[in-house]
């Protein structure tokens, strides 16, 4: 199980020697992600003396509690933090998303409730118009009524008509005859008293047929009165129909000024769908470059491998032979003027130093093995991820390259250096050997093959293509930073699209919602006037009927008063055509 923990060294007193090292346990890895701190248990590890007190490390421990491997934890917690910066952004991803579709509910929840009121309201107007409607099919009949009413009176009017006709007809044929007498009575005639008593029934009957008007004018007076009662109804009405009329006409300008805020507001948004699809397009061409400038970078680093092979394989050559010269080479006069003893030191020290150097190695050799198996396997799911996870696997497969890259280039010193002190420890070996009384083979320096200049021409390979590497690593840098600029642009402007569509989406419902309206509306306006229209044409025909009747009935009246004053001077005449007894007796 994987442990982080802090080095504590300590300190040795003169007789002592030395001071042990030990390890303090500060926190467990529980899955890749998940590390818990755990009670601070002290763990004796003489691997970690070569670390400075205080320092944290990761070691693995077995089921024994025994330390298994130790690696310094610097690299790995800044991975660590790595990872958990990204898991943060991620969810602030999830929580502004979140928040996105908390507000758009919110606004389909207001629009909703907005609707509903709309509805509820028109609804009323709907009843409201109905109720004015049948209203209105009341006073139609009773306008009706009124019509049956004055056309009853209108025939009534007409009969009267027709018998005062007759009675003049027949008037004015006693008119004819009262002449012919009047004619006889100029002549010497005289009417008898038989003829004056009829003469003086018919102008009692006719007298008696003049019909009285105060009746009818008293109707008719009624009858105006309704009508201008009925008028009075239907007035509000249309006063009411023309602000229906007003309202639709705002109603139409409001659709016409949504109509051009769509149209403006679907230009705009086309606009940025373009400006999104030129930038989608330079993305593509950043990351192409991305990718070439990568490729590139992989192939110098491949280089960089094998020359750093041929360096530890020209090592390693000088180390298994003996006819190879590198690096510093003992002073063998010296050896064999020093002290046995402390020749013997000496190669004691070294041995010990050595041993200390290839542990070293040997657990950087490990860490570095463990480091080509995370790439690979990060490498393995960069194949399989999605668009959405690929480019945070890509940073991390870098980070993972860069950190291999760091801790392979420190190797290749520490290897070189421990192949030196194993080559210079074996010089010493030998001339202690032989100062021992060991038989020792001699070797001829002068036969020897000095690889030093191979090696520095190799360094200098070497340093040129780390010199390439890092400035490939920077342009890569840049272009890595100008892609995530620009995703980050595209992601913003995809983001702004998206609410501006939603807001078009809305405009649009809106729009489409208040032009149903305004049809609704001027569907019922239509109808009310249809409806109302009727009525008002009945009441204005009544109402001119009405006034040709009292017409006539001011020229019946008119003819009335001249049927009195005629019968009134035929009684004078016939007076002076009877005898005189006879009028004495009338």
């Amino acid at each position: 199980m994987l442990y982080l923990a802090e080095v504590q060294k300590q300190k040795g007193g003169l007789l002592s020697g030395g001071g042990k090292t030990e390890l303090k346990l500060l926190a467990c890895q529980r899955t890749d992600q998940n590390w818990s701190t755990v009670s601070e248990e002290v763990i004796a590890a003489e691997d970690a003396s070569k670390l400075n007190d205080g320092a944290l490390v990761l070691v693995e421990l077995n089921p024994n509690r025994q330390v298994q491997r130790i690696q310094e934890a610097g690299r790995p917690l800044v991975n660590i933090l790595q990872n958990f910066s990204r898991q943060l952004e991620k969810f602030k991803l999830k929580e502004d998303e979140i928040d996105q579709w908390k507000q758009s509910l919110t606004f389909q929840a207001q629009e909703l409730n907005r609707r509903e009121m709309d509805m509820e309201v028109r609804a009323e107007q709907l009843q409201q118009l109905e109720d004015e409607v049948q209203h209105l099919e009341e006073q139609k009949q009773e306008v009706d009524t009124s019509r049956q009413e004055i056309e009853r009176l209108q025939g009534e009017i007409e009969r009267n008509r027709q018998e005062l006709e007759g009675a003049w007809e027949h008037l004015r044929g006693e008119q004819r005859r009262l002449e012919e007498r009047q004619a006889d009575f100029q002549q010497g005639t005289v009417l008898d008293e038989e003829q004056s008593r009829v003469m003086s029934e018919l102008l009692d009957r006719l007298s008696s047929r003049v019909v009285p008007t105060e009746t009818v004018r008293e109707h008719l007076h009624l009858a105006f009165e309704l009508v201008e009662k009925q008028q009075a109804t239907l007035t509000p009405h249309w006063q009411k129909l023309e602000e229906h009329k007003s309202a639709i006409a705002q109603q139409q300008e409001e659709v016409e000024r949504l109509s051009q805020t769509f149209s403006d507001r679907q230009n705009a948004c086309q606009e940025a769908q373009n400006f999104l699809v030129q930038q989608t397009a330079q993305l593509q061409i950043n990351t192409a470059d991305l990718t070439s400038k990568q490729e590139y970078s992989r192939l110098v680093k491949e280089q960089l491998r094998n020359a750093e092979e041929l360096y530890q394989q020209i090592h390693s050559l000088a180390a298994t032979s003996s006819d190879v010269v590198l690096g510093k080479q003992a002073d063998v006069e010296a050896l064999d003027k020093m002290p046995l003893e402390e020749l013997q030191k000496i190669v004691q020290d070294l041995q010990h130093k050595l041993e200390i150097d290839a542990s070293f190695v040997h657990d950087q050799e490990q860490e570095l093995k463990y480091k080509q198996e995370a790439i690979e396997e990060l490498q393995t799911k960069l194949n399989q991820a999605s668009d959405h996870d690929h480019i945070n696997l890509e940073l991390e497969l870098t980070d993972e390259k860069d950190l291999y890259q760091m801790l392979n280039s420190s190797l290749v010193g520490q290897r070189r250096n421990m192949l030196q002190h194993q080559k210079f420890l074996k010089q010493h070996q030998a001339v202690l050997l032989r100062r021992q009384g060991h038989n020792v083979t001699e070797e001829e320096s002068n036969n020897k093959i000095n690889l030093e200049p191979i090696l520095l021409q190799i360094e200098t390979q070497r340093q040129q293509y780390s010199q390439e590497i890092q400035k490939l690593e920077r342009e890569i840098e840049q272009i890595r930073s100008g892609v995530e600029l620009n995703q980050g642009m595209i992601d913003n402007q995809t983001h702004d699209l998206d609410e501006k569509r939603q807001e078009l989406k809305a405009i649009e419902k809106n729009l489409l919602s208040l032009r149903r309206t305004t049809a609704e509306l001027s569907g019922q306006v239509n109808l009310y006037q249809e409806a109302l229209q009727p009525i008002q044409d009945s009441l204005d025909g009544l109402r001119q009927k009405l006034q040709g009747i009292a017409e006539s009935l001011d020229q019946f009246e008119e003819t009335g008063d001249y049927q009195v004053q005629t019968i009134a001077q035929l009684r004078h005449t016939l007076q002076s055509l009877m005898p005189q007894p006879v009028l004495l007796t009338s």
